[in-house]
């Protein structure tokens, strides 16, 4: 299915005239105006159809104009909270967090869970009109400046482990919250593990049921795994595949067989996963519901971006691993945090062997696979 937008589908023009008048808005207008996330229902979005998405990205990006930096916040807490959310919590919390005046983080994964998240240990046990909070979290990007974090807690531990888990709302400047950044090789500390000690919790803050929060757990990581597989090679951030390949032919070509053959390699993977978002696309244009789609792109998206900064750093050469190197292109300085940072490309946001054994299971319709007491 072809996708064919006018240059002067009545819906571009409104967003040029808007952007006219607004050269330079803030997240809070791009918020009030619909265009952080235009899928979303009114009031927070526009109910825009997948073409509608299209023009308003379009646009923003010829004009330059940057959506607010709130990830979580928008990509998956934002979800589930439209998905399951009081009225009371859509109204307090959706529009600070679509304009990134409100940052978000996810307290999901734990030290001991690994790729089980349903077997967490974090508990939370209700004290009247309250809930008291012990645990502890790791990985946990963003928590040394977010504002509210996705928390999921065991609440009832006498049930199956997928049915008695709570998901909550945190403020994380709570008495009780403990944040210890995480020093990653890159030098940077985008991870944190956080402890919790008798953090206590409205009720009010619960999203959906009690003991209904793997269903929602699944909404969030759902959203989260498209999110972490589209735009630059870095989740969405950093460079693309498209300029390792532009600075190459721009520097005069490159006369290694082996580096050209990796070259044709990572184009050609990009290019197979805008065809994917493409058909994913065409699929909603349809009214369909898209399948495994998500967890094929990340797999392929993850092992790409390692593609691609594998490359861009053996054609730097030496300098590549400089962390104050000058320069541009591929004496970029980003491709230092960029190859040191892709190893947590295959890892966050589900582990490419979770995401095949979802695709196999889905997708293929393979048994699912045996347990250790079974083998």
């Amino acid at each position: 299915m072809r996708l064919d937008i006018s240059e002067d589908d009545p819906r571009r023009i409104s967003i040029r005239s808007w952007l006219t008048e607004h050269p330079s808005p803030s997240g809070r207008q791009l918020a009030d105006e619909g265009f952080v996330a235009p899928h979303w229902p009114t009031p927070w979005g526009l109910d825009a159809d997948p073409i509608q998405q299209l023009i308003i990205d379009d646009e923003l990006a010829r004009a330059n104009v940057h959506r607010p930096t709130n990830p979580i916040g928008i990509g998956w807490a934002g979800p589930t909270i439209l998905h399951s959310g009081t009225t009371e919590q859509k109204s307090r919390y959706l529009f600070p967090l679509l304009s990134g005046e409100e940052y978000w983080c996810q307290l999901f994964s734990e030290p001991g869970s690994g790729s089980d998240l349903a077997s967490l240990t974090t508990r939370a046990v209700r004290d009247g009109d309250e809930w008291v909070v012990n645990g502890q979290k790791v990985w946990t990007s963003g928590a040394q400046r977010a504002q509210f974090g996705i928390l999921i807690a065991r609440t009832d531990s006498t049930v199956s482990k997928h049915t008695g888990i709570t998901y909550f709302i945190c403020p994380m400047n709570l008495p009780g919250i403990e944040i210890r950044p995480i020093r990653e090789m890159t030098g940077g500390q985008t991870f944190n593990e956080v402890f919790f000690t008798d953090v206590r919790l409205p009720h009010d803050n619960v999203v959906g049921d009690v003991n209904d929060g793997w269903r929602l757990a699944k909404v969030t990581l759902g959203n989260e795994r498209v999110s972490l597989s589209t735009g630059g090679v870095l989740w969405g951030f950093g460079p693309t595949a498209l300029d390792v390949v532009s600075e190459v032919r721009d520097r005069g070509g490159c006369a290694d067989l082996v580096m050209r053959q990796r070259l044709a390699k990572i184009y050609t993977e990009h290019v197979v996963l805008n065809l994917i978002r493409d058909r994913t696309l065409a699929a909603r244009v349809r009214g369909d519901q898209p399948g495994p789609e998500a967890s094929i792109r990340k797999i392929l998206a993850d092992e790409h971006g390692q593609h691609v900064v594998g490359l861009a750093r053996d054609l730097t050469g030496a300098s590549a691993m400089i962390a104050d190197q000058s320069g541009d292109g591929l004496s970029s300085p980003s491709w230092y945090y960029a190859f040191l940072f892709s190893p947590a490309l295959t890892i966050g946001g589900g582990t490419g062997e979770v995401q095949r054994n979802i695709v196999g299971e889905r997708a293929l319709g393979l048994p699912h696979e045996p347990t250790a007491a079974n083998n």
